[in-house]
């Protein structure tokens, strides 16, 4: 390269060049565009020969000469495919122009799991396997049914809590935390309140102190009074109550009602005091003077149940009978005087007869130490009863020493009862420390499951006192047999009281008791309402019971089958079923009645009004009160004469509860709600004055009425079942003349109780053959009837009549064609 044709900087400065180099880039260029424009005619050409295929003006092309000079209009040109043409005539399709749609609102929305209930996602481990509990479950003679009771905040669910402890292998994190653990509070809500709203069950394998196993099926119930309908379902399958009460409080409003339904029901109660910390911690009393509340509990306990069993000396709870325990279950104790009386044989290795011991640990019984001898009489002023002296003084001794005393202290006074703890359990707070130390030193709840082994019947025990109070049909029947041996291979009786909805809320599973036969997954069953009898069979339905669970709070655990004498959990059944229901085998000859429906202790009396937000969404609130109906027994939902969908509740946590679960569970839609509206009562104080008559329009029919009180007593007996009009004319007419000294008129003239079968109103036939035409009465009876029970329930204005009138016909006409 010649460098004098270049400068410093590297730019040509020589001579001009040749002009070669220029043509050859116009060439280039003249030959892209020839080629762009041969490219732009067959494109033109392609859109054309499209235009003319996919096309047609007017219907057709008039002529093949003239497709490239017709006039194609532009609202006639067609420059994509139909939706029919993609999809498919088939299809319905919607076009939208204009997106109305929010743009925080997602196109497609994700899937919102529904969470009503904390559920394990594997289950527990526990001291025993699911085999071993099946096995137990075959023999009715080592099960028993307890409803645990008592009012809020009194300890149920920590019972619970410590029986779960005590058989399960929980977390790390849950053992050693401060608050409680709250298991069997299953609900989302139930945790957020800090009370429970439904009653819960567990079966657990508890050993006794004996070593002997027994399955413990336990139901937890809720404190609070506006849910005293889960206790009536808890107690319709339950063969004995564990009545919890606190030390502290005391009696209080739903333990009388407890009290009450459990005497009604014929239910064995035992006596646990919880809480008895508090009178250490909180109160700091003396232990003589928590002697006397401890005492003063029992008494108030005592006093109701000889109130309202009628003085049955059967159902009154005693220490030294055995059927009264203490306890705190947040510390993770409790105990029973023979539970205690064993203690101190086993520490101090003492020769002596705890069941001896334990009859001298309560009451005014002293002990003397120059004699060695235990006595009624009082040795010194200073002197303590035994129970104070044995037991409530060294629990107070333990309390202070782990509370308030050194570490090496509280080591002595382990030792003295042989127990020994990691150096690790020393440095937790005090809660978990207090809870580790006294569970070591008093053990497992072998006294509490030894008092509910004792006084509380088997499965086969309590069996005839349940069909005797529970099964509708004649007691002389076949399978009334099957049901009082508990009969695993007798036909098929099942009673469900309860519902539980699944956890996508879609579907509910039946919780009962099995009474006879035995029921595994697979069977073809017919399920009974509570309107089927066996003259209308037309509450029934056919299912096939799915899987067989065994309920245990936060899981299940599949059964192969159940036995009878079991509580069970099926699935499969609950389409039918609106609060109870009997199964029975889907083939069977013999004649069956179902179980009873529930009998509240209270009633539906605030009521409110709901409609959808948006008027699009009504299907799917009506579908959504139907499973409302399902989940809560006492609920009642109807459409009101204007339209408006009611609910009726106990009160507002309950239909506060019941409307969350609306909203977000089961119809997942925005709810309005009108103001609650509560219903007073009115009684009848006196015999009415005037005489009250309603004619017919033809007026050829008149009927007069007057309304009076009932006899004391009367009604009650009537809402218990001491009385019914489902037995025979002459026994109910002879029952009256006995006990309320009903002249034999009266006693022969009762038509009909109210508002419902069992309810505290009388309907009397107050007329005289020589007044008014008794075959033409009888034939307008069911009519009258149905009206007074309707007019009793509810009057126009709302307002509801209970206090136990008796309503009597006086003397009417009635035409020889009444209708």
């Amino acid at each position: 390269m010649d460098d004098s044709l270049y400068d410093e900087f590297g730019n040509y400065i020589g001579p001009e060049l040749s002009g070669s180099e220029d043509e050859e880039e116009e060439e280039l260029d003249e030959m892209a565009e020839a080629e762009d424009l041969e490219e732009a005619e067959e494109a033109a050409n392609r859109r054309m020969d499209m235009t003319t295929g996919l096309m047609e003006v007017d219907g057709q092309v008039d002529d093949e000469d003239n497709l490239e000079t017709a006039v194609v209009l532009h609202e006639d040109k067609k420059y994509y495919p139909t939706a029919d043409e993609v999809y498919g005539k088939e299809t319905e399709t919607l076009v939208m122009e204009e997106d109305a749609q929010p743009l925080e609102v997602p196109i497609i929305a994700p899937i919102r799991p529904k969470k009503a209930e904390m559920l394990e996602q594997q289950p527990l481990k526990t001291n025993y396997s699911n085999e071993f509990l099946a096995g137990l479950m075959d023999n009715p003679e080592l099960v028993r049914n307890v409803a645990v009771v008592g009012h809020l905040h009194h300890g149920k669910t920590l019972l619970m809590d410590m029986l779960v402890e005590q058989t399960h292998d929980l977390r790390y994190e849950w053992r050693n935390n401060e608050r409680p653990l709250r298991y069997t509070d299953t609900r989302v809500d139930e945790q957020s309140r800090g009370i429970s709203m439904k009653s819960t069950p567990m079966s657990l394998i508890l050993e006794a102190s004996n070593g002997k196993s027994f399955v413990m099926n336990m139901l937890d119930t809720p404190g609070h009074v506006n849910f005293n309908d889960e206790v009536t379902a808890a107690m319709r399958l339950a063969d004995g109550v564990l009545l919890v009460v606190d030390a502290v409080e005391g009696v209080m409003l739903v333990t009388e009602k407890a009290i009450k339904q459990a005497c009604q029901e014929g239910l064995p109660i035992c006596l646990l005091i919880s809480k008895v910390d508090r009178l250490i911690t909180e109160l700091k009393v003396p232990p003589t003077d928590a002697y006397f509340k401890l005492r003063h509990t029992i008494d108030e306990v005592n006093s109701l149940i000889q109130l309202h069993s009628g003085n049955n000396a059967a159902f009154q709870v005693d220490p030294i009978k055995g059927n009264v325990a203490f306890g705190a279950c947040q510390s993770g104790w409790s105990f029973t005087l023979l539970s205690f009386a064993q203690l101190y044989c086993d520490v101090y290795g003492a020769a002596m007869d705890p069941k001896q011991f334990a009859r001298r640990l309560w009451g005014d019984i002293y002990f003397q130490p120059t004699t060695r001898k235990f006595k009624r009489s009082q040795p010194d002023k200073t002197s303590e009863r035994t129970f104070v002296q044995y037991i409530l003084t060294p629990l107070y001794k333990i309390y202070s020493q782990i509370l308030g005393e050194h570490e090496s202290s509280v080591k002595k006074m382990l030792d003295e009862f042989g127990v020994y703890l990691k150096p690790s359990t020393f440095g937790k707070d005090v809660k978990p420390f207090l809870k580790d130390a006294c569970s070591q030193i008093f053990g497992s709840a072998t006294g509490l499951v030894d008092m509910m082994i004792a006084h509380v019947p088997s499965s086969k025990a309590g069996a005839a006192n349940k069909v005797a109070r529970v099964y509708s049909g004649p007691q002389s029947a076949e399978i009334v047999g099957h049901i009082k041996d508990c009969n695993p291979r007798g036909p098929l009786l099942v009673h469900i009281a309860k519902l539980y909805p699944k956890q996508d809320c879609t579907t509910f599973d039946a919780f009962g008791r099995v009474f006879s036969g035995t029921v595994k997954a697979g069977d073809r069953v017919r399920v009974l309402g509570e309107g089927f009898t066996p003259e209308d069979e037309e509450d029934s339905a056919a299912a096939e019971v799915s899987k067989v669970w065994a309920y245990q709070a936060r899981y299940r655990v599949p059964l192969a089958k159940a036995t009878a004498g079991n509580w069970v959990l099926l699935e499969g059944v609950d389409a039918t079923i609106t609060k109870t229901a009997t199964i029975i085998p889907e083939i069977y000859d013999e004649e069956v009645h179902i179980f009873k429906p529930l009998q509240f202790q209270t009633q539906s009396v605030m009521k409110i009004a709901t409609e959808p937000l948006n008027p699009s969404e009504l299907p799917k609130m009506v579908e959504g009160l139907r499973k409302i109906n399902k989940s809560y027994p006492l609920a009642i939902t109807k459409v009101e004469e204007s339209g408006e969908h009611a609910i009726l509740g106990t009160g507002e946590i309950y239909l506060d509860s019941l409307m969350k679960d609306l909203r977000e569970l089961y119809a997942e839609v925005e709810v309005k709600v009108a103001d609650p509206v509560v219903s007073f009562c009115e009684t009848v104080v006196e015999t009415s004055s005037l005489k009250c008559f309603a004619e017919t329009p033809n007026k050829r029919n008149k009927v007069t009425m007057i309304a009076e009180p009932l006899d004391q007593g009367l009604a009650v007996d009537i809402e218990t079942g001491k009385i019914s009009l489902d037995k025979p004319n002459k026994e109910v007419s002879e029952w009256f003349q006995d006990k309320y000294s009903w002249d034999l008129l009266a006693a022969r003239s009762v038509w009909a109780f109210g508002p419902d079968k069992q309810g505290p109103n009388v309907l009397l036939d107050d007329t005289l053959p020589a007044e008014v035409d008794k075959n033409l009465l009888r034939a307008i009876k069911g009519s009258i009837t149905q009206v007074m029970k309707s007019w009793q329930l509810w009057f126009p204005s709302g307002r509801m009549i209970t206090g136990k009138p008796s309503f009597d016909l006086l003397p009417m006409s009635i035409g020889s064609s009444p209708c």
